[in-house]
């Protein structure tokens, strides 16, 4: 089985390999603004016209002018794809000598990330969902820019760009697999990484009927405790962003009296990296968080049950805050992807009632969300979420007895 991962490292490029960077992230961001633009003036002509010329515009004022066949002869809107604009590069470098500045895979991937954003716009209007266009990318909303294929090497702590220069990389463990893309990424506006996208096989010894040797346990998430474990043990919950929420706003409140400021005004940047690396603070410290735990579950349990959530409705709620400060949906992906390799089981069982139900006598007594102590007249008394947790292990033993578990679900 051949499995995706990504190993990102710190690069510190020097001022003249910096210039290059940011020259880079902005044509190619201009190149998706336009390609953007293409597509949309294009569907407009189709809607409102007979025939006519769509224009790709440029933020320094110039076009490119491509016919498209429209009108009452033509059922479908224009084709404006992938290939289609891919195929206009040529011309795009004649009009923009600038852009022969770029690796021409780089151009192309700035195309297909267009693309993708549009198969997924589609998809979600074809399944019902809230659809999202696609939008243009402002400075700080376009971070990233990636060589598909080729266009980069590594030597001696030392990455090669074509085009940009050789910068030096912190490689920090070692890269195991086949590199298929490499991406160059900006954080905080002044920070850059590499992320190299790894393809590597991997061996699944679990199959059905599964046959466990090793402890199991069932694991009820919460925001008293972070994650609550059917053996009685406890793991609290950090809470990185309420811990930093007050320095944040008082960084956020210098950044709003600046704002008025032209852009590029130095007063007027300096707030905002300030909030910037607040937040990246944040984000940092809660993954480290749930690396460290996910990975110590991963090596102690063979089977692992949870709850399965619907953590997008959960975040809409007026626990809000707390519930993406906890960012459960995050911890449970990582334990997934840490049992996949380490060829332990994951398994999700329906929450319903998983806090009401009595572990030991299976009856079931609503209880309000303040009540945090289970006592069943059966004599089972313990916390109420250990209680759940029990619960949750329980549904996950008997889903795996009873071969209940999708067979393309089961090496989570």
């Amino acid at each position: 089985m051949k499995v995706r991962k990504a190993y990102k490292f710190r690069i510190f490029p020097n001022k003249p390999v910096l210039k290059k960077l940011d020259e880079t992230l902005g044509l190619c961001r201009e190149l998706y603004n336009a390609a953007l633009d293409e597509r949309r003036n294009a569907y407009r002509l189709w809607k409102s016209t007979n025939t006519g010329t769509a224009y790709t515009h440029f933020e320094d004022g110039s076009m490119v002018a491509f016919e498209y066949v429209t009108g009452p002869d033509a059922p479908k809107p224009p084709v404006v794809n992938y290939e289609n604009q891919a195929n206009q590069l040529v011309e795009i470098k004649e009009a923009r000598p600038e852009f022969n500045l770029l690796h021409s895979q780089v151009l192309q991937n700035v195309l297909k990330r267009l693309d993708l954003a549009f198969s997924a716009f589609f998809r979600r209007v074809q399944a019902g969902e809230t659809p999202g266009y696609p939008r243009f990318k402002s400075k700080n909303r376009y971070d990233s820019f990636t060589f598909p294929q080729g266009g980069w090497s590594i030597k001696n702590n030392r990455l090669t760009l074509s085009k940009i220069g050789t910068l030096k990389v912190k490689l920090h463990r070692c890269v195991i697999g086949k590199v298929k893309t490499c991406t160059i990424k900006r954080e905080c506006r002044d920070k850059w990484f590499v992320i190299f996208s790894v393809e590597s096989e991997l061996e699944l010894e679990l199959e059905l009927p599964l046959t466990h040797k090793g402890p199991v346990v069932g694991i009820d998430c919460g925001l008293e405790h972070f994650a609550n474990l059917s053996n009685g043990e406890q793991v609290e919950n950090p809470r990185f962003f309420r811990k930093a929420q007050k320095r944040l706003a008082k960084a956020q409140r210098k950044w709003d009296k600046v704002k008025h400021l032209k852009k590029g005004d130095v007063a007027r940047q300096k707030p905002g990296k300030v909030v910037s690396r607040m937040h990246r603070k944040v984000k940092n410290c809660r993954s480290d968080f749930q690396h460290k735990l996910s990975r110590k579950l991963v090596n102690t349990y063979s089977l692992i049950a949870v709850e399965n959530l619907n953590i997008k409705g959960l975040a809409g709620g007026r626990l809000a805050k707390s519930v993406n400060d906890a960012a459960w949906g995050q911890f449970l992906q990582m334990l997934k992807n840490k049992a996949e390799e380490a060829g332990s089981l994951v398994v999700e069982v329906d929450p319903r009632f998983t806090s009401q139900t009595c572990p030991n006598c299976g009856s079931i007594a609503k209880k309000e969300l303040a009540v945090r102590w289970h006592s069943c007249p059966c004599g089972c008394e313990m916390h109420r979420d250990i209680s759940a947790a029990q619960v949750i292990l329980s549904r996950g033993l008997s889903a795996v007895r009873n071969h209940s578990v999708a067979v393309e679900a089961t090496p989570l």
